[in-house]
């Protein structure tokens, strides 16, 4: 009965995926977002009907039928948005993204990775895997892959769905797995889930929902324990073995190699196609993942040395021999931590400085003493204002309250977001890396630019 798809919010990272994918079907699409982005204008070049106006007039004609229009929305969305009241008051199946997300899962088999860090290069990583094998896949990922420069992959004839299960707003309770991976359960999201325990909660809910027969994977770090009556494996590092986990790991030469071991089959030998250290620990639950979906070694071992890795993850802009610049979008303590931490493996010896935009208000105000400790394994420290995002100003929280928190003898220092091109000039570092899940990313290519020239 479905025609056309309109999506409130369609320029979100995770929205436009589901636009694609809408798109590919045949089905009219359009929809609302606040401001232009290259997302929003690939979207229009492939057919979507967007504008940046809330305006009910604006609506498209095809999309004013109840009877054959899906209203797709994103909890960013206010409540009070008037197209969207324009849709609840004419009875429109008005649904969140991760209700649609959710059908699919029933759909198809759905491979899901859910977690506090983690989610988009493994998601990525284990789309990439079966994409290139004789399984293939549809995907709807939380990241643009460098491999096929989108975050959405079609295969009809594919049984399978590899989907990004996002805690936000507890939308991972939509999904219906086959399988699941749990990457990690630090607290995030307090302004949603007020406490931890009411986090890890929602996670062991998650493991209620995969499917009978279906799999749970989970690293072995985890601070709670699913509730699902079910067989659960787990995977790691190295460290502490997990049933899935590494050995014999070589890092060196710009390369990391390493061997699988795997309840179901070891893999020697394994190349990662972006080699940092994070990167072995994402791999493996990947490579479990693509293992229960039926690759063979052979076609693992191919995808792992030709993933290309995501936008904004550990992304590379500057790779010369006295100079490197990167930037990534870890916006937790936990995942700055194993940034530099990875950055150092990789640049030993090196002055490494960073740029961080805090993200929110409340995960700031929640979390300042653990960012300031995670920052403080730099060489320097830049910070730039808040990233608001959908949140008010709280009173008290800025950025500074993390600056006045970093360990003594590590310098840092507060900037205007505006500033940040001149401030690098005049910047001495080996490695210069940009944190943060906010608009800096904006300033990517000129800071590329200008470090290639020091």
């Amino acid at each position: 009965m479905i025609k056309a798809v309109y999506f409130l919010g369609i320029g979100g990272i995770g929205m436009s995926a589901i636009a694609r994918y809408y798109l590919q079907k045949g089905l009219v699409v359009a929809g609302y977002d606040k401001t232009p982005t290259p997302l929003t204008r690939d979207l229009e070049k492939e057919g979507a009907l967007i504008h940046y106006e809330d305006d009910i007039h604006a609506i498209p004609e095809a999309c004013r039928d109840e009877a054959s229009t899906l209203v797709v929305y994103t909890p960013a969305i206010p409540v009070e948005h008037s197209e969207l009241q324009y849709f609840f008051v004419h009875h429109f199946d008005v649904q969140k993204r991760a209700q649609v997300l959710g059908t699919l899962t029933r759909m198809h088999k759905g491979l899901c990775v859910a977690g506090t860090h983690g989610k988009t290069t493994t998601s990525s990583m284990t789309a990439h895997l079966l994409h290139q094998s004789h399984v293939d896949c549809n995907a709807f990922l939380g990241g643009i892959t460098k491999n096929y420069g989108t975050n959405y992959i079609l295969a009809p004839k594919s049984d399978f769905v590899v989907i990004e299960a996002d805690e936000f707003d507890r939308s991972f309770h939509w999904l219906s797995p086959y399988a699941t991976v749990i990457t990690a359960t630090d607290a995030d999201h307090l302004d949603i889930y007020g406490t931890e325990e009411a986090y890890l909660e929602s996670f062991r809910h998650y493991t209620e929902l995969i499917q009978h027969g279906g799999y749970l994977i989970l690293h072995t770090d985890l601070k709670m324990q699913p509730n699902a009556p079910k067989d659960v494996t787990t995977y790691t590092y190295s460290r502490e073995k997990g049933d899935f986990h590494a050995e014999n790991i070589q890092i060196g030469g710009g390369e990391i190699r390493f061997d699988l071991i795997s309840p179901i089959e070891n893999i020697q030998d394994i190349e990662l196609g972006v080699p940092v250290g994070v990167n072995i620990e994402n791999g493996i639950a990947a490579m479990a993942l693509a293992q229960i979906a039926g690759l063979t070694a052979v076609e693992i071992r191919q995808g792992m040395k030709t993933f290309s890795g995501v936008d904004r993850r550990f992304d590379f802009h500057v790779r010369k021999a006295d100079k490197a610049y990167l930037s990534d979008y870890a916006h937790h303590p936990e995942e700055i931590r194993a940034s530099i931490q990875s950055i150092r493996e990789v640049y030993p010896g090196k002055r490494i400085v960073g740029i961080f935009q805090p993200h929110l208000y409340t995960r700031t105000r929640d979390f300042y003493h653990e960012f300031a400790e995670a920052l403080s394994l730099l060489d320097e420290v830049i910070l730039t204002e808040i990233y608001p995002a959908r949140e008010q100003p709280i009173a008290g929280i800025t950025s500074q309250i993390i600056l006045d928190n970093l360990r003594p003898g590590v310098p840092g220092r507060l900037i205007q977001k505006a500033e940040v091109i001149d401030v690098i000039r005049h910047t001495d570092f080996d490695v210069l890396i940009t944190l943060g899940a906010g608009d800096l990313d904006n300033y990517a290519n000129e800071i590329a630019q200008v470090v290639s020239q020091m």
